[in-house]
This record gives C-alpha cells, sequence and structure tokens, in this order.
C-alpha cells in the first residue's frame, strides 16, 4: 500500500483594515462680497462643488471608526512549512492629505461669558481704529441651547475629521466653562500659531423669518491676506455648505458671503481668516438642525471639506 498523499499547506494571506479616520485695492465684484475667481481656482460661485464630493467623502471615511489612516495593507505567503519566502520591504504609509497644516479654530463666546458682564464688556481695540467689547454672550434658540455650546461641540467634531486628515489643529479656548478669550486675542491667533488659515465657528440669533448660514470676512481689507486669500477661504466654505445641501442666508450678505469691517476677530487676522455663521438659531427649522448631533454632523462634514479644498487645490 503505497503512502498517503501529504496534504499540500496552504497559502495564507494577512488582511489589513482599510484606513480608518477618527488700505489695499479690491476687485468691485469683491466688494459686492463676490470674490472675484482667475486662474486655476477661477470660476463662477458653485461651480467647483465637484471638489467637494471628493473633499467630503474623505472626511467621511477619516472620520467613519474615528481613528488615523493606517499604512498600506500587505501581505506575506508561506511557501512551505519548511521554507518561508522572506517578505519584501513594507510601502512607505501613505501621505495624509492635510499633512504639516496647521488650523486655527475659534469656536464663537464661552460658556463663562453669561456670569462675567465686567470681563466681557470692556473694551479692546477692533482692528481698525476704534474699540468693542471683548466678547459677548452669543445667542440660543428660543428652547435654551446656546450658542457657545453649539460652537464648542462643532468645533470639536471639525477638530476630529482635520486631525483624521494630518493636520494640526489649535482652538482658541480649551473649554467651554471660561470667560474669554477678547476678539482681538481671537483675531491674532492664527499668526500666534503659525497656522495656514483661521476659521470662527458661529451661530447667529437674528429675526425667526430668517433662515439659511453666511460666511464673513473682513472688508475693507487692512492686509495682503484678507484681500484675496482671505475671500477665497470664505468661497471655498461657502461652497462646501452648500454642497452639504445647506440654504445660503436670505437675510443678511449676498451668495452665502457677507463682507464685515466690525469683526475684530477677523480684522486683527494675517492669515487667511473667515468667520461662519452656520444658521439662524431663532428659526425654529434651523434650530432643531442646529440642536441635533445629526445636523451638527453634517455642519462639521461640510467645514472640513472646505478647509481641506483650500488647503489642497
Amino acid at each position: 500500500m503505497s503512502a498517503p498523499r501529504r496534504a499540500r499547506p496552504t497559502t495564507r494571506a494577512r488582511l489589513r483594515a482599510s484606513p480608518s479616520p477618527g488700505g489695499v485695492d479690491v476687485p468691485r465684484a469683491e466688494q459686492a462680497g463676490r470674490p472675484a475667481r482667475t486662474g486655476a481656482r477661477g470660476g463662477p460661485p458653485f461651480a467647483r462643488r465637484a471638489g467637494w464630493v471628493v473633499a467630503a467623502a474623505f472626511v467621511l471615511v477619516a472620520c467613519s471608526a474615528g481613528g488615523v489612516p493606517a499604512a498600506s495593507p500587505t501581505s506575506v505567503a508561506t511557501a512551505s512549512p519548511a521554507a518561508t519566502t522572506p517578505a519584501g520591504p513594507a510601502p512607505s504609509p501613505p501621505t495624509l492629505p492635510l499633512a504639516g497644516r496647521t488650523v486655527v479654530l475659534d469656536p464663537g463666546h464661552n460658556g463663562g461669558n453669561g456670569t462675567a458682564r465686567a470681563a466681557v464688556t470692556r473694551q479692546v481695540p477692533d482692528g481698525r481704529g476704534g474699540t468693542k467689547a471683548c466678547n459677548t454672550t452669543g445667542t440660543s434658540t428660543d428652547a435654551g441651547y446656546t450658542e457657545h455650546a453649539f460652537a464648542w461641540d462643532l468645533a470639536g467634531r471639525v477638530r476630529a475629521r482635520l486631525t483624521a486628515a494630518g493636520a494640526r489643529v489649535v482652538l482658541t479656548r480649551p473649554s467651554d466653562d471660561g470667560v474669554g478669550p477678547c476678539v482681538d486675542e481671537r483675531g491674532r491667533a492664527g499668526q500666534a500659531a503659525g497656522a495656514d488659515l483661521m476659521v470662527s465657528l458661529h451661530a447667529d440669533g437674528a429675526a425667526a423669518g430668517g433662515s439659511g448660514f453666511h460666511v464673513a470676512y473682513s472688508n475693507p481689507p487692512l492686509n495682503p491676506a484678507q484681500s484675496g486669500p482671505a475671500l477665497t477661504l470664505a468661497g471655498d466654505l461657502r461652497d462646501a455648505l452648500v454642497a452639504g445641501g445647506f440654504r445660503v442666508s436670505d437675510y443678511i450678505g449676498r451668495d452665502g458671503l457677507s463682507p464685515r469691517a466690525d469683526l475684530g476677530g477677523l480684522n486683527f487676522a494675517t492669515v487667511p481668516a473667515a468667520l461662519v455663521e452656520c444658521a439662524n438659531m431663532r428659526n425654529a427649522r434651523e434650530a432643531a438642525l442646529v440642536s441635533g448631533a445629526d445636523g451638527r454632523e453634517r455642519y462639521a462634514t461640510a467645514i472640513a471639506a472646505g478647509i481641506q479644498h483650500f488647503l489642497t487645490p
């Protein structure tokens, strides 16, 4: 009887999980609140929405599991129990799209402002030769959900997406139970951190009939960053929010953009800076949107996509 045939060993591949997330002259169009677009990044408003699909898709995938993308998959084959074929060198980890970039997020107001009236009402420079209050308490929905809590929660969600994409993210306040900082300090935060840009996060408190978001930028511009790059950043944020299904404001600004001279948090910036008023908290439909975690996730995804598009044109 012949010896039984020895079974051939099977080859087993190691699988790894896919990456998981975790004065200056201004063109007439810009003076009207519409950034003039030329060159490779040009085009009429909303014309670059295809980029938001790509950028938003990245931040959605990057954060779906709450981690940082891992290295590319590799496999090792076993030739036989006695002889193993050496594996080649592992491929280099992929470069994250925002690696080496620094972003400052400025969550509006602060939870302790309401009980520190003397501190928040003291006058500070407004960046245009005048003064204004250090800060304010912000607004709230009719049900009592506060703007400072919304801005703080939103900042954490945006930070998670940007960090997963490789960015270093700096916040202008460490918690939601402090006081300030004042608007002039917030305005200088971008250059103090050596940041590529700064985005201030807010929600509005207008008449209940008004709805929609708007993105503010400093105008007339006070430096080169405000006269050009800040307009592009504002437009990128506007376009990303529109691509995310949000409506532009029907009560302030034009095409979702609002030029402002009175915002110290923008006037002091020497890096590209913009302020997003995500919604009108006094509007019943939008109050429900900002009060829910799902709504804040949508805002965070859109804002992170706009920032990423600005930094990776």
